[in-house]
């Protein structure tokens, strides 16, 4: 399974579909209007179902284990943690042609999270590093411990050390390869010891709900488990910076080790995205090579 996985499910699902699947399967929901969100996502596609509720179908197999996971798993988290999580109502079975499961869940208000809707970015990072420690509280046992469903978020990075040696092959020339290998090198060095906890896997601006200027909900737990935390900390790069870095870094704590990973997702990440744009959209990857920069000036500082 890859993180790009999706070509078995996206396109057939629409507004008709949605209608089909609630009229099935939850009669007592059949007379509310179906309509698109403003901002979907790409692991699911997203409805709104009347006013208060949403639709939520996964776009491929790899995507699909979510489900049941977010169903079974976000009731039990919600009640511990500082924002509103979205609440799974019912879960559907594949029919009508779609092949998996998917689910209702409540809408929860808000926009999602950029520095003009923040009314205090550092304010904003101490709250998401609230998240982040609240969520590592829970108790993890039982839990689903990272894997394939996470896309090995939670995991080792070790995971994914062919596909970025690779990718630092084909970027030779075009970003500073030797800082960066040195980075990954430190992340595989800095083996996760502690015991397995609570992560979110994709805490990232799109995931964050922002309302009356500050942090009011977190949603898609879809690459969430229990294992190594580090995952979550790459918010520090990708979202923050300067002064809400600092706070966010401050308030969420966390070993050198656990840095060190965290440096290598972020790492991973913003080099496979690079180098899928480098030569085709400029706005993404100069947005990547910022990432790549930041997070290689981070790891020079902690050495």
């Amino acid at each position: 399974m890859t993180e790009n996985s999706h070509a078995d499910g996206r396109a057939g699902i629409d507004a008709g579909l949605v209608k089909r699947l609630v009229a099935a399967q939850f009669p007592q929901w059949s007379a509310l209007p179906v309509t698109p969100v403003e901002v979907d996502g790409w692991d699911n596609r997203t409805y709104r179902l009347g006013a208060e509720l949403t639709v939520r179908l996964p776009t491929a197999a790899g995507y699909a284990p979510a489900i049941d996971k977010e169903h079974r798993w976000l009731p039990f988290l919600a009640p511990s943690l500082p924002v509103t999580i979205p609440a799974s109502l019912a879960k559907g079975e594949p029919g009508e042609g779609y092949p998996f499961n998917w689910s209702i869940r409540g809408w929860l208000d808000g926009d999602t999270a950029s520095a003009a809707r923040i009314d205090d970015l550092s304010a904003f990072a101490t709250a998401v590093a609230d998240f982040v420690l609240a969520l590592q509280r829970v108790e993890a046992t039982g839990g689903p411990a990272a894997g394939a469903h996470s896309f090995y978020r939670g995991a080792s990075p070790a995971h994914y050390d062919e596909e970025t040696r690779r990718t630092l092959a084909t970027l030779d020339g075009r970003v500073d390869v030797t800082r960066a290998a040195a980075v990954w090198d430190a992340a595989l060095d800095a083996a996760w010891s502690g015991p397995p906890v609570w992560f979110h896997g994709d805490l990232a601006s799109g995931n964050l709900l922002v309302r009356d200027g500050k942090l009011a909900a977190v949603i898609d737990f879809g690459t969430s488990g229990v294992g190594d935390p580090a995952c979550d900390l790459v918010i520090a790069w990708t979202m923050f910076s300067g002064d809400s870095r600092e706070a966010f870094r401050g308030a969420v704590g966390q070993s050198p080790a656990t840095w060190a990973r965290a440096r290598g997702w972020a790492l991973w990440k913003a080099l496979i995205v690079l180098a899928q744009h480098i030569d085709r959209d400029e706005r993404q990857a100069a947005e990547q090579r910022r990432v790549i920069d930041e997070v290689l000036t981070d790891h020079d500082r902690a050495r």
